[in-house]
């Protein structure tokens, strides 16, 4: 069993120095045995107030983390097995509610076992509050996130814990609908655990203890940091926001020019610098040349080009529905210059549905936050083995199609190998998507299209061309905005139109 720690060692471990300053917690009337006079339940709340030295199931109150402000919520399983009951529901509302009006993002260290029993259904109904709460809270656009620690059961991980937009795990904790005592008999214990949890998509990371403040600072730094909104912008603010070199088409362009990205201020539009090299001069002859330098082994890939252009990033792990998707979708938050962008990127093979499911989720917290969004498009298209559609392939690319077309914060694409059909262009922003010379956008695979016409195999690379997938032809056409090279390859600056 890993060790448990109570609500103050938690605070301790994550709050910077001297720096936790407890709420006043709210008063509150109650009959002698609570509401249902349940019979030696005050003298229980006696005992546990004087084990734990604590008048409540949580500790509430703000600190620095990582030298982030903060609201933190931690729960003290000692004290009735961190059950929630009223006077829990009455902390945890005070907690949401200066949070909000102080515009702070919300940490909470769980470690409950669900619903107090000696208040009933009384009790159950503060899930009710709670998940209000959470409501609130995302639509005054403030982050939310959730440490499960051992055990993180019942309606605490149904709400507060699960409905986090970030969720991360101690090593080792119990976590689970259902507590040690209720499950079915044989259940599976390893399916209850962070670990579990974790690999099906419900948390985003297990972090050692020891690493916890640094990993809830990043975070912070990320999703609530001093890189704040630029005054007089918004997020129903133009995307446009890059200039990039535009060939001629079927020519290259002169050797050595590199294009100007430029960044949307609200003073105007300011250069901004190339941020690193990449990939191959010049631009492909041929539709055929595309295909073969997009699926190159040596030509940079997603984690290539994040590496670069970031200088910290946290990863989301799943999408929430029992699934992820690692090799083929990386989604998290990384910081540019001092402010913090969203991004989404695929990594050159099939995405799976977990992927797209896992970008929408990426996409519509980014816009919540008013965090701009990046995305790299990169695969041959979607997975469309039998496995993917019993996944449900179809809804969940529309997902991503949603949120793109929904988000109010501005959403940059760059296409950095093979753009392969919906199962590509779900993730590219209308109007505001550039490509690179070492990739292709197309309808479908020239090898699927030369079989769908019923064309022998010599004709493929013929096919290639008449599809005019070149990034030139996309530039053409009206697809892209623009190549990003020829030599260097910047990720074209998504300005910050973060929401005061």
């Amino acid at each position: 069993m890993p060790e448990r720690l109570s609500a103050r060692e938690v605070l301790a471990l994550v709050a910077d120095a001297d720096g936790f300053r407890e709420l006043p917690a709210p008063a509150r009337e109650s009959r002698p045995d609570g509401p249902l006079r349940w019979q030696g339940y005050d003298a229980s709340r006696a005992r546990a107030a004087e084990r734990t030295g604590e008048q409540e199931s949580v500790v509430c109150g703000t600190a620095l983390v990582e030298g982030t402000r903060a609201v933190l919520i931690a729960f003290e399983f000692g004290f009735l097995g961190g059950s929630l009951g009223e006077r829990t529901g009455d902390r945890l509302e005070a907690a949401y509610g200066h949070a909000r009006e102080h515009r702070l993002p919300l940490v909470s260290l769980i470690a409950t076992g669900g619903s107090r029993m000696q208040e009933g259904m009384l009790a159950l109904t503060q899930l009710q509050r709670v998940a209000r709460q959470l409501a609130l809270t995302r639509e005054a656009g403030l982050p939310q996130i959730a440490v499960l620690r051992d055990p993180t059961t019942g309606g605490g991980w149904a709400t507060l814990g699960a409905g986090a937009d970030v969720v991360l795990a101690l090593p080792g904790a119990q976590v689970g609908f259902a507590g040690s005592r209720v499950r079915p008999p044989g259940a599976d214990p390893a399916a209850y655990t962070a670990e579990s949890q974790t690999a099906a998509g419900s948390a985003d990371a297990v972090v050692p203890a020891r690493e916890l403040k640094e990993t809830l600072g990043r975070w912070l730094r990320l999703l609530a940091g001093p890189a704040g909104a630029i005054p007089g912008t918004g997020p129903m603010a133009s995307t446009g926001l890059t200039r990039g070199t535009e060939p001629t088409p079927g020519t290259e362009p002169a050797a050595g020019t590199e294009p100007t990205p430029h960044t949307e201020t609200a003073a105007g539009i300011e250069p901004a610098p190339v941020p690193f090299a990449l990939g191959r001069a010049g631009l492909p002859g041929s539709g055929w040349e595309a295909v073969g330098r997009a699926r190159a082994s040596e030509r940079p890939r997603a984690r290539a080009y994040l590496d670069a252009y970031f200088g910290e990033r946290v990863l989301l792990g799943g999408d929430r529905c029992g699934g992820t998707d690692p090799d083929g979708m990386l989604c998290g938050f990384g910081e540019r210059d001092g402010r913090t962008v969203a991004y989404a990127a695929q990594t050159g093979t099939a995405t799976r549905p977990a992927g797209y499911r896992t970008a929408a989720r990426l996409i519509r917290l980014a816009d919540r936050l008013g965090v701009p969004v990046l995305t790299l498009v990169d695969t041959p298209g979607a997975a469309n083995d039998a496995e993917a559609e019993r996944q449900g392939a179809g809804a969940a690319i529309a997902e991503v199609f949603g949120a793109v077309a929904a988000a109010r914060v501005p959403v940059t694409t760059l296409v950095i190998g093979e753009g392969g059909s919906g199962g590509a262009l779900a993730l590219a922003a209308p109007g505001n998507t550039w490509a690179t010379p070492d990739s292709y956008f197309s309808v479908i695979a020239p090898e699927l299209a030369a079989a769908i016409l019923k064309r022998p195999p010599e004709a493929v690379e013929s096919t290639a061309d008449q599809l005019r997938i070149r990034p030139q032809d996309l530039v053409e056409l009206g697809v892209v905005r623009g190549v990003v090279g020829p030599a260097d390859h910047p990720v074209p600056e998504p300005p910050d139109h973060r929401r005061t």
